[in-house]
């Protein structure tokens, strides 16, 4: 039977792969995210793909609580959800220029970007949520667990809101869990900095010599969202070749 799905940053990379993985089994897939143009890009070519008006988008910026609440409704509107992806974030905060107010402000963009936009989406969501059954997949990061320090500790922070959420929901027979990716090739993550040199240095910390793909990380996302995943919850999955091993 068809899903509905729900996947934020779901215009590029990761979330467009997993977008594209749920379309592909003919499941309705609603994607979310900051840019109009991409979003409506991304939903013609998958619908092109898999079938006409499978994908549809809601335009919002998750770390506004009046947008998120509007995007909530638009995808309230049909139905009940069975499966929530918060892939929207980044590291939208590189460095700082090492004043008190500068770092500040690079962690709270990071929080903002990699937290807010999660919380606000789940939180929003959890009354449509179908239960039993509901699927909730969080992205984190490698950097999780090894920095850097302002989006490190972000998903970090995440990491603690999958475990109360994963706790909170288990008796209604939903499950919460997180995928931390490695290093990932065609994602926007690392922009300008990505020059061969430091994609080297990056696949180079791997055990199988090279870089993951958008499509593996949402195979992952999507065995977690599966109905024979339902033992499954409030763990972090580490997709990272072995660049960093489990703990």
């Amino acid at each position: 039977m068809a899903r509905r799905v729900v996947v934020s940053g779901g215009g590029t990379g990761i979330g467009l792969a997993t977008a594209a993985a749920f379309a592909a089994d003919g499941d309705q897939v609603i994607i979310i995210g900051r840019r109009a143009a991409v979003l409506k890009e991304a939903a013609a070519k998958l619908n092109t793909a898999h079938g006409a008006d499978l994908v549809t988008f809601a335009t919002a910026d998750l770390t506004d609580a009046t947008q998120a609440q509007t995007a909530v409704e638009a995808v309230a509107l049909h139905g009940p959800v069975d499966v929530v992806v918060t892939n929207a974030g980044g590291n939208v905060a590189w460095g700082d220029d090492g004043t008190p107010a500068g770092v500040a402000d690079a962690y709270r963009a990071n929080f903002e970007a990699n937290v807010v936009t999660a919380v606000l989406l789940t939180e929003g969501l959890l009354p449509y949520l179908r239960r039993p059954g509901g699927r909730i997949v969080h992205l984190s990061s490698i950097a999780a667990v090894r920095g850097p320090g302002s989006y490190g500790g972000a998903k970090a922070a995440l990491h603690a809101y999958t475990y109360e959420l994963a706790q909170r929901l288990g008796a209604d027979g939903v499950t919460v869990n997180a995928v931390a990716p490695g290093y990932v090739e065609d994602t926007e993550f690392f922009g300008g900095r990505a020059t061969p040199e430091f994609i080297q240095s990056r696949v180079a910390q791997t055990l199988v010599g090279r870089p993951g793909a958008p499509a593996e990380i949402a195979a992952t996302i999507k065995y977690l969202a599966s109905p024979e995943a339902g033992y499954l919850t409030g763990q972090i999955l580490h997709v990272n070749g072995g660049a960093m091993l489990g703990r």
